[in-house]
């Protein structure tokens, strides 16, 4: 086994996301260093992010520790000798079965490079990855951030992160137009910006709540 892997970050981050918004800035003071870890397999990352999908990330683990076991190793020439029956049995639909096979196809034959993508801007590689069966925009970000370790990398289909803005500046809702200044503002470090605002939604600040939630509280 090797060793786990964290984001990594330090000083220079935070002291530019603090000079670039107070708000922000209490935040990263009241939180601290955030741990997340790393999944640097490219592959093995692509398929638990179709297996997560719409899941708990309870039900994730789950079906992830059988596919592990019964796989053995968790590469494309495994995903094809098991077969999409076997993928299925292991937990997960029908339709994420098909689309790890056919990515697994595509990496065995060398449609699809995965070593590509480390050269590719964010851009470039979000675009490759969305283009696969089963991975969308979101998906392939959270790639970026967590297992190509991006810097920048923020996203807009995060409903934790958009649920983080409206908590720390009491937004009831987070446009596209407002989710894109924020995400300009806290650049070229929009990833550890991403970091603290999960933990924030998450419940990092006992007493901050989501104005939005207060709303539909009230009209419910």
């Amino acid at each position: 086994m090797g060793r786990t892997r964290f984001f990594r970050y330090g000083e220079k981050e935070t002291a530019y996301l603090k000079s670039r918004d107070k708000k922000l800035a209490a935040v990263i003071d009241a939180v601290g260093p955030i741990r997340r870890e790393l999944d640097t397999d490219l592959f093995s990352a692509v398929v638990r992010h179709i297996v997560g999908q719409q899941i708990s990330g309870k039900a994730l683990a789950a079906v992830w520790g059988r596919l592990s076991d019964g796989l053995g190793t968790v590469d494309a020439a495994a995903v094809l000798a098991a077969g999409e029956e076997k993928l299925h049995s292991f937990g997960m639909s029908f339709r994420k079965a098909s689309y790890i096979t056919d990515f697994s196809r595509k990496v065995e034959s060398g449609e699809f490079r995965l070593a590509a993508l480390k050269k590719m801007s964010d851009a470039e590689a979000v675009a490759a990855l969305s283009s696969l069966s089963g991975v969308g925009v979101w998906t392939a970000e959270m790639i970026l951030l967590f297992c190509l370790e991006r810097p920048d990398v923020m996203s807009f289909g995060d409903l934790a992160i958009r649920r983080g803005l409206r908590m720390v500046y009491r937004h009831r809702e987070i446009s596209k137009e407002r989710f894109e200044m924020y995400r300009r503002r806290f650049s070229p470090c929009g990833s550890v910006a991403s970091l603290y605002l999960w933990a924030v939604s998450g419940g990092a600040l006992p007493g901050v709540s989501d104005p939005a939630e207060k709303k539909r509280g009230k009209t419910s």
